[in-house]
């Protein structure tokens, strides 16, 4: 497959813009009573069934699966999907949502020195900078210094969710060697649901809540019904920006698919601002500019053969 920068720069920040409107849709419905483990749960399992269906009715054949890679795929799934969502609840419940955010978002730090150590690949020294850029400007974003409360669960939680999204990163680059990102969605995220199920029994759902209506903008009379909030949540808050993410990673490689989705934070922020008038401050739009300077900084790091030499299946630049 040719890779194309534009393409995979444009998935990524397609990516992190369905993501940050996802935090408010879910954010809607959590304040209707569904807690955030089981509407975790509904994601992974809603995310499980469609894309099993559309891959059942497209490429059957890309269902079948030997013993040795179920294993990769059952751990890429608990790993990749099930503990980034688990770890970044236990982080939020502990610690203010900025902080963990900020605790995530090491994770693109974390693949640079993953592929720099046991990869021996070459890191610039511009995405050094544009990671030390972009961590600075999620700080100001997050306003650390404000009651800031630094639980030791907490952090270890915020740190284990940015390890669990690198994997995801790094997994998605060695699954799609062999595998079409739709399939092996499809793959990882029955695993997830499959975890969920287990930690929050399907019997226990409070089926009754997805008939309720709920006020979606602030000061407009407009309700929805949440099971179709739910039905967003898994189409446009989870099929489409993690396979976007897919598409990211082999086209740009997981470091710069991790930069360049720093934006989300930014981004979430925003969406919130406009939608639920959680306002941000003068200060807090400059940590944004710093964050989208760091990305282009970021960008502007790739080296100028990355895209005339076509690189083996799997093998990415970072």
């Amino acid at each position: 497959m040719q890779r194309s920068a534009g393409v995979g720069v444009a998935a990524a920040l397609g990516a992190a813009g369905l993501f940050s409107v996802n935090a408010t849709v879910s954010k809607v419905v959590l304040g209707d009573g569904l807690t955030p483990i089981q509407l975790v749960s509904a994601r992974s399992a809603g995310a499980a069934v469609l894309l099993l269906a559309f891959t059942a009715l497209t490429r059957p054949a890309a269902l079948r699966i030997g013993l040795r890679e179920l294993g990769f795929l059952a751990v890429y799934g608990v790993t990749g999907i099930a503990m980034v969502q688990w770890l970044y609840l236990v982080a939020i419940a502990r610690m203010p949502v900025g902080v963990a955010l900020l605790l995530e978002y090491t994770a693109p730090l974390m693949v640079a020195l993953y592929v720099r150590a046991f990869r021996g690949e070459q890191v610039r020294r511009r995405m050094w900078w544009a990671l030390a850029l972009a961590l600075t400007g999620l700080a100001v974003v997050a306003q650390v210094w404000s009651g800031l409360t630094l639980d030791g669960i907490g952090v270890l939680a915020g740190f284990g969710a940015a390890a669990a999204l690198g994997a995801y990163y790094l997994l998605g680059e060695r699954g799609m060697g062999s595998r079409d990102p739709v399939s092996l969605m499809a793959f990882i995220f029955t695993f997830s649901a499959l975890l969920w199920a287990v930690v929050e029994p399907w019997w226990r759902f409070p089926f009754g809540l997805l008939a309720d209506h709920v006020q979606v903008l602030p000061g407009v009379a407009t309700t929805a019904p949440v099971w179709l909030l739910v039905i967003w949540v898994c189409v446009l808050g989870t099929v489409a920006p993690f396979g976007l993410v897919l598409v990211a990673v082999r086209h740009i490689g997981p470091t710069r698919t991790g930069i360049v989705c720093m934006v989300e934070p930014v981004t979430s922020g925003l969406v919130a601002w406009v939608v639920l008038g959680e306002v941000l401050t003068g200060v807090q739009l400059l940590g944004a500019a710093v964050v989208l300077v760091a990305v282009g900084l970021a960008e502007t790091a790739r080296r100028r053969h990355d895209d005339a030499v076509p690189l083996p299946e799997g093998v990415a630049p970072s």
